[in-house]
């Protein structure tokens, strides 16, 4: 038996890549899966990968384990409804939601176009937002019903969205959101039993192809990038193992897996009266040489 027997979970953008990872991954340690994909390409291109879901759960069914397919846009607030509901009937319960799927438009921040900006805040932090959204009313009605309550929401951020990426505003902002986002879930949700996580995977994925990444295997060596290194972490997250550890974002590249600490106050300076304009350029300037450094922007020079 693994260590989600008996759980149910809803993946999102599970027909490839992480997704896939964390669908196999979770039906591997005994869980119940709804396999979302939409069938989209890495820039949201329709009909792309057509099937992708599908694919999937016969994996899964091939294996041993139980799946059904779902091609609803996360973005789409009925879409997040329906999957509830699918989970619901297909399985008779709902433990978890791993929200994953997204899409990117690299753009330098002055050629960004409007649609291009709305088109990944859209699917990545609306997208975040439907599904879980429709799982913690149906988790919040159980509880006030007085059913037993043991849920998980597990949220994909991003290292770009933790200290920003060159050519990547609105995906750095739209995972810069999802990571505040999960902190507001985990404070809001844990009197009903609803653990909140987020996730920033380094992995090798038909997003990161796009840009200028080396994540290729090394022939003989551990292949730090495989999707598959998250899963563990993921299914670990699912289960009741669990408990109790919420408000987390976690990073993980290969075996190595970490806390991000997020933003963190520095030693001050107090004036105990009004600062002068005057007198601000020293004290900036000596709040910054004595802080902590900075993770480095991604592209940076």
């Amino acid at each position: 038996m693994g260590i989600c027997e008996g759980r149910v979970a809803i993946v999102t953008g599970a027909g490839n890549g992480l997704g896939k990872a964390y669908a196999l991954g979770l039906a591997a340690e005994g869980c119940k899966v709804v396999v979302n994909d939409l069938g989209v390409g890495t820039h949201g291109e329709a009909g792309e990968t057509k099937g992708a879901a599908e694919q999937v759960v016969d994996e899964i069914r091939a294996m041993g384990g139980e799946a059904v397919a779902n091609t609803d846009d996360v973005a789409e607030w009925e879409s997040g409804k329906r999957m509830v509901e699918q989970a619901l009937d297909s399985f008779g319960a709902l433990h978890a939601v791993v929200n994953n799927a997204g899409f990117v438009r690299d753009r330098m921040f002055f050629t960004c176009s409007p649609e291009e900006w709305d088109a990944v805040i859209r699917v990545h932090l609306r997208g975040h937002f439907c599904t879980s959204r429709h799982a913690a009313e149906y988790w919040r009605a159980q509880s006030k019903a007085g059913n037993p309550v043991d849920a998980r929401i597990i949220n994909t951020t991003s290292g770009a969205g933790l200290q920003g990426s060159v050519g990547q505003s609105a995906y750095s902002t739209a995972k810069g959101g999802i990571a505040t986002l999960t902190l507001v879930q985990a404070a809001e949700l844990g009197r009903l039993g609803v653990t909140a996580n987020a996730l920033a995977p380094n992995a090798r994925t038909r997003m990161t192809s796009t840009g200028a990444f080396d994540m290729d295997a090394k022939e003989g060596e551990f292949d730090v990038f495989a999707p598959e290194n998250m899963a563990p972490l993921v299914a670990y997250l699912v289960s009741e193992q669990s408990k109790g550890v919420t408000g987390q974002v976690f990073e993980l590249k290969g075996g190595h897996v970490f806390l991000s600490q997020g933003w963190t106050d520095s030693k001050g300076f107090d004036k105990g009266a009004r600062l002068e304009a005057s007198e601000m350029d020293a004290i900036v300037r000596k709040l910054i040489e004595t802080r902590e450094p900075a993770k480095p922007v991604y592209g940076a020079a």
